[in-house]
């Protein structure tokens, strides 16, 4: 079993709902990234996203394409990105990490380099937004070769036959986009999240977390009450961009946020716990 089925496994024993926190690599420059993962772990994150800056990240909003472009001016590469995720794992083998980005820099480095590296540095998933199932054949093979869970998106207008097609390849866990947008687009609607998630759950039982649009702890809770894991990106990332040369603050601005919605995640579905207890 992964890292990440294992997690998902325990929370639902539990009765509890993953917290997901996406930063990008290398933002506001590369001695922040390790030290707000740790934070980030130290306040409640079950999984980390990791992401890998790239010059066109076109599924994100600006404060993500923001971050991007001040990682790729300290030069940080799939390479650079890698060997964080080797520094993280050396004082915390548990938490999983998915390398979340796009499939240039994969392909550039060659998918069997990339998979046998990450798996080296101890990444547990890989999300490349612009990959879709139908064309991801040899990736999710060296991917499995190596141990790694390859993860997808499922948008609001994703039908119910190619929600079949994306779970079939997906494993750890699927990602569900709460909203026809870019990451950091307000409007969460949580009735339209909670059918879709219904129609997602009649079709897999792989744990579905859920993202964009998710900003604060009661945004968190709301989601929480529904999902198996919330994933919150621009509401972090644009507390860490803040902190350049700064990384103790990037990590006090991290663990703030998070362990507000920790709490406000935990208080929502408590009731739930206890009565499996």
């Amino acid at each position: 079993m992964s890292r990440i089925a294992e997690v998902f496994a325990r929370l639902r024993r539990d009765g509890r709902c993953a917290l997901i926190p996406y930063f990008t690599a290398g933002d506001p420059d590369p001695e922040t990234t390790v030290p707000v993962m740790h934070a980030a772990v130290a306040a409640g994150a079950d999984l980390i996203e990791l992401g890998v800056p790239f010059s066109d990240p076109m599924a994100d909003g600006p404060v993500i394409q923001a971050a991007c472009e001040r990682a790729l001016a300290h030069h940080t590469t799939l390479a650079r990105v890698l060997e964080m995720v080797a520094q993280f794992r050396e004082t915390d083998p548990a938490t999983p990490v998915v390398l979340m980005g796009y499939l240039n820099p994969v392909e550039a480095m060659g998918y069997g380099r990339f998979a046998a590296a990450a798996a080296r540095a101890g990444a547990d998933g890989v999300l490349t937004v612009d990959m879709p199932p139908e064309e991801s054949a040899v990736l999710e093979q060296v991917l499995a070769e190596q141990g790694l869970d390859p993860i997808f998106l499922i948008a609001p207008t994703t039908s119910p036959a190619r929600i079949s097609r994306i779970c079939k390849s997906a494993r750890g866990f699927v990602y569900y986009v709460a909203l026809k947008g870019v990451t950091g687009a307000a409007h969460l609607d949580v009735d339209a999240v909670a059918h879709k998630l219904r129609e997602i759950r009649e079709i897999t039982g792989l744990p579905v977390g859920v993202g964009f649009g998710i900003r604060d702890a009661a945004s968190a809770a709301r989601i929480a009450a529904l999902a198996d894991a919330v994933v919150v990106g621009s509401a972090l990332v644009r507390r860490v961009g803040s902190h350049a040369g700064d990384p103790q603050g990037a990590a006090r601005e991290v663990s703030a946020l998070l362990a507000d919605m920790r709490r406000a995640m935990d208080r929502v579905r408590a009731p739930a716990a206890a009565a499996k207890g």
